[in-house]
Parts: C-alpha cells; structure tokens; sequence
C-alpha cells in the first residue's frame, strides 16, 4: 500500500477546502486534497445550481489568493439591499453608496467559483497531490501525525500521514467525529427552495429580504435581470411546492413578495433544501482543524455561512504560514490549534447567534414581537450608526481580522 507523507490533508474539495488549498500554494508545503465528488460533476453539492452571495472581504480573500479575476465576469454587484416584513409597513434599506462602497456584496453562482478554484490548482506548480474520486475510510489521529486511509475509484488504497488534518467536509464531518469533537443541531423544521426566476422588472442591483410567517424570501440580483430566490417555507410544504406547476409556484411566490419588481415570468429548476443549525462545541481537536459547515452550518437568511467559513480559511492559512516560518514548527501540535480556536470563537459565535436571533425574531408570532419588529426596521432605516455596525458585522470586520481579507498575501 502507498503511504504519503505530507504536512497539511484537506479532507473536502468543496468551496471552503478547495479556497484553503488554493491559499495555501505559496507557503511551500506538502498537501494532500481528498475529496469524493470531482468538481465539474453533476453531483457535486458544494458546485451545483446555487449562488452565493460574496461579503467585500470575501471578495478580498479571493483576490488576494489569485481566484477572484477568474470570477468577477460571473459576478453580479449588490448595490443595494432592502429588508421588509411582510403585512406591516416598516421597513430597512442599506446603501452602497451611504457607506462609501462600491457594493455591499456580489452574487457569484458556485459552479464559477468551483471551476476558478480548481483552476487555480490544477496549474500551480505547487499544486497539492489530489485524490478525487476518493472516498475516506478512516481517519486515525495519533501523537505524531494523523493517520488517513483513503479508496480511489478505481479500489486503489492508500494511507496518507499528516501533521495537521483539516476538516472540511461539510456538516456531517467524519473527521470531527473522529477528532472526538461533538456537534449541536437545530433542526428549524424549515426547508430553503432554491432556483432562479425572472421578474417583469430589473432588479437594479438591489437584494431584497422579505419576512413571512412561514420563513423568510430572499431574491439575489443576477445577470441579465434574472434573480436568485431562496423561499423558506415549512417543512411539510416543500415537496409540494418544489412539484407544483410553474404558474403556480409563481403565483405563491407573487403573493408573498408582493410586485416590486412587477409580475414574475419565469422560474428554473427548483431544488428544496433542508434548514438547520448546526455548532461544533470546538474548532480543533488531535492534530485536526475543523472548518466551514464542518465548524457551523448556519441558516441561509443572511447569507453568512460561506463567508465565515472563509474567514476559518484566511485565518487558518495565516498561522499556518506563521507555523511554517519557525525553525522546526509542528503544524499539528497544540500551540496552533488553541491559537486557531481563539481567533475564531468570537467571529462564529457573532455570526451563528445573529443568524439564529433572526430566525427566532421574525418567526414569533406574537403582535407585541410584530410591532416591535416594525418599529426596529423603521428605527434601523434612520440610522447609519446602525447600518455601519450591520456592515462590520456582516464582512467579520470584528477583532484581529485575516491579512488575506486585507489584501495583504502570505508570501
């Protein structure tokens, strides 16, 4: 059986394993990237249909690490972005421009992400050594280094040891199981439709969010006026609702999010999405690193969870290259992991608490919680402090922030 000695193994070649492999490049280590699915495959999760919407410092990052130029074409600016609740007047509206930004994000669809960041890869001279497809079999952490065994698709089995193992392979994460580091889930009894549709009118670069009993609507600017839509509904209502004829859907779609955008006249392929919260009580643990929905899975109503997974990978990649800069410098050993759980608690609990206090807020359905909602968006509207302090928050501008998300390379 092969055996492979290396410094770093990524265990998932999704967004966030593919972007900390990509960072990585210009330290000069050895990295192992596992991952199951290839990334041009119709079957790959982390690359199919859906969009994502980019923070400005995420947008850094990507720069930063050579990835961005390869994207911006297939990116659509947020100029604007506006927040309601559905059956009450108030409303919150946040401006670019007011803040003296080009943007406030940029939707970028993650089959473009997925084939710059593999690109990048694949034509990097210090390319990691990959196994995909491969499927992981076990993972075995020891005091000198993590043990991997791996099965290629062709059968082919070989061990890889490593001295810092990353877990990056989503929420379900084998290799946190195997670190000893447990997980919390919510289960929100909710599920996200996720498709595209095309509204009567431009968008204008503007994201709307709209609140409803049943979850929130969001609809994300695309090119060509189209719009991605994320539609939280219950539970028990989205097989339904992803089977229903078009016109129908529309019309359930027209009656929640109301005309401001005129009639909508098209719709594409609908997939549902099950929606829970999901904690792992710590971010290391045995020469492993755990990282985006491996570490947090959140709910997509601000369109936070792969932002602040790349905010792990800026920060994970930065004391690496620390690490790797001292004579004799474990990757794997305590020092650097307890560093990697102290810059990251802050930032996850902010944001995984934000997230979730949303959620909570604009589902009670008490009229006392109703009205007091209405007055905050309408308060939220008047002032900047607020928009600004929403701002910072939203880009993880809180505390040390990563020299990636400020443009400053590694190397």
């Amino acid at each position: 059986m092969m055996v492979q000695r290396c410094d770093v193994a990524i265990v998932g070649g999704g967004m966030v394993g593919a972007s900390l492999a990509v960072a990585l490049l210009p330290l000069g280590l050895r990295i192992a990237l596992i991952e199951a699915v290839p990334h041009d495959s119709a079957a790959q999760p982390s690359f199919d249909e859906r969009t994502t919407a980019l923070s400005n410092a995420s947008r850094r990052i990507l720069d930063t690490i050579g990835v961005w130029s390869a994207v911006a074409d297939a990116a659509t600016p947020i100029r604007r972005i506006h927040v309601s609740d559905r059956g009450r007047f108030g409303f919150a509206r946040i401006d670019a421009a007011e803040l003296g930004l080009p943007a406030m994000g940029y939707v970028v669809p993650n089959r473009a992400l997925g084939a710059a960041l593999w690109a990048r890869i694949g034509r990097d001279p210090a390319a990691p050594r990959v196994y995909c497809p491969a499927t992981l079999q076990s993972v075995i952490p020891g005091p000198q280094a993590v043990a991997l065994q791996i099965a290629a698709g062709d059968g082919a089995e070989s061990r890889i040891e490593a001295d810092l193992v990353v877990a990056a392979d989503g929420v379900h994460s084998a290799v946190r199981r195997a670190a000893g580091v447990a997980a919390e889930t919510r289960d929100y009894g909710q599920s996200a439709i996720i498709t595209t549709v095309l509204p009567q009118r431009f968008h204008d670069h503007v994201a709307f969010e709209r609140f409803g009993e049943s979850g929130p609507l969001a609809l994300l600017p695309l090119a060509d006026g189209r719009c991605t839509l994320v539609l939280t509904v219950r539970r028990r209502e989205a097989e339904a609702m992803v089977a229903a004829p078009d016109g129908e859907f529309l019309a359930e779609v027209q009656d929640r999010f109301g005309f401001r955008l005129g009639r909508f006249l098209k719709v594409g392929r609908r997939v549902a999405y099950p929606l829970a919260l999901t904690q792992a009580r710590g971010t290391s643990g045995m020469r492993c690193v755990i990282v985006g929905n491996a570490a947090q899975s959140l709910h997509p109503v601000a369109g936070m969870g792969f932002n602040l997974g790349l905010r792990d990978v800026a920060s994970l990649a930065e004391l690496i290259a620390e690490r790797a800069a001292e004579d004799g410098g474990e990757l794997g050993e305590a020092p650097l992991l307890a560093a990697y759980d102290g810059w990251r608690r802050a930032d996850r609990r902010a944001i995984a608490g934000f997230t979730d206090g949303l959620v909570r807020l604009f589902a009670n359905p008490l009229s006392v919680v109703r009205r007091a909602r209405n007055l905050g968006l309408l308060a939220f509207d008047l002032l900047p402090p607020a928009k600004r302090a929403l701002a910072t928050l939203s880009t993880g501008a809180v505390g040390r922030v990563p020299k990636l998300a400020r443009g400053v390379a590694l190397r």
